[in-house]
């Protein structure tokens, strides 16, 4: 199963992230988006990320030409289904996924592999849905993806060895290094981080520390990169809580009750950096807590 041709469902994040680390490394990319502006946007946001690193001469000027060279735009989303790999990076809800797969059926080549980006959600179902749950498996890029080494492989209980074998090559030909994860709400990586950022959250709720003073503490005290309160806006309030939720109806084990004051933030549209307001305003000059 030889992969050359992939298309990527959703221009946001994500999805822009995944189709740059694809072109830079030779695929051919479809990027698709519903919205064309949100198409435009993420082209502009590849360029630019492909032209840092040409100052910081990790590129040339001449790579990131035959980079941007190798992605082509559509908002039909049968234009993807020749791809030999699809990747859907859609929001974080199962509906919406489910509907992609079940609108890229018709058009889909008896080859094409299926993949999600998914941070959360389970594979099995969403392969089940499919007519072809052989060809189906998780592909969980972390953010942001021109940046972060790691990729999760998750199989689903009828992913086939030659389909996880074909994906794990395309891991490797990226550059990236693979963790194969199994079918569990949250998988690895967000199993053990998301919870952290409730806990954090909870720690602001309850009055035990300001925002400031919470992820000043995990930066300083546990030598974080980035305060956990700071780390969930650049997320996204909305995917932390529905990934919480996620572990929470999966596992069924309260200790992953969503925070009450995420609920409430993402109920208030303060949904981090992405509209400019989370936990702390970004419409400022420098970011300060909102509250």
């Amino acid at each position: 199963m030889t992969i050359e041709t992939v298309g990527v469902v959703g221009a946001g994040q994500m999805g822009n992230g995944i189709a740059h680390v694809l072109a830079v490394a030779g695929y051919d990319v479809t990027l698709m988006d519903v919205d064309a502006q949100r198409l435009e946007a993420g082209l502009a946001r590849i360029g630019a990320n492909l032209g840092r690193q040409v100052a910081r001469g990790k590129t040339s000027e001449e790579a990131k030409r035959l980079a941007l060279g190798r992605i082509r735009t559509t908002v039909a989303l049968q234009d993807l289904g020749a791809s030999d790999l699809i990747i859907e990076a859609a929001t974080e809800r199962e509906s919406v996924k489910q509907k992609i797969f079940d609108e890229l059926a018709p058009s889909l080549k008896p080859k094409t592999i299926l993949t999600t980006n998914t941070s959360s959600l389970s594979i099995t179902r969403l392969a089940g849905r499919t007519s072809r749950p052989e060809q189906f498996m998780g592909l969980h890029f972390m953010n942001p993806v021109p940046v972060m080494q790691l990729v999760e492989l998750i199989r689903g209980i009828a992913t086939s060895r030659e389909t996880f074998e074909a994906v794990q090559a395309l891991v490797q030909r990226l550059g990236k290094s693979a963790v194969v994860a199994e079918d569990y709400p949250a998988f690895i990586v967000n199993r053990i981080l998301i919870p952290m950022i409730n806990e954090a959250i909870y720690t602001l709720h309850e009055g035990v520390g300001s925002v400031v003073d919470i992820d000043q503490s995990m930066k300083l005290g546990a030598n974080h990169p980035m305060g956990p309160l700071e780390l969930a806006d650049f997320i996204g309030l909305d995917t932390c809580l529905a990934i919480m939720s996620v572990l929470h109806s999966g596992l069924a084990d309260t200790k992953y009750r969503p925070c009450p004051l995420l609920v409430k933030y993402v109920e208030a549209g303060w949904l981090g950096r992405k509209v400019g307001r989370g936990f702390y305003d970004y419409r400022g000059e420098v970011p300060v807590p909102s509250r």
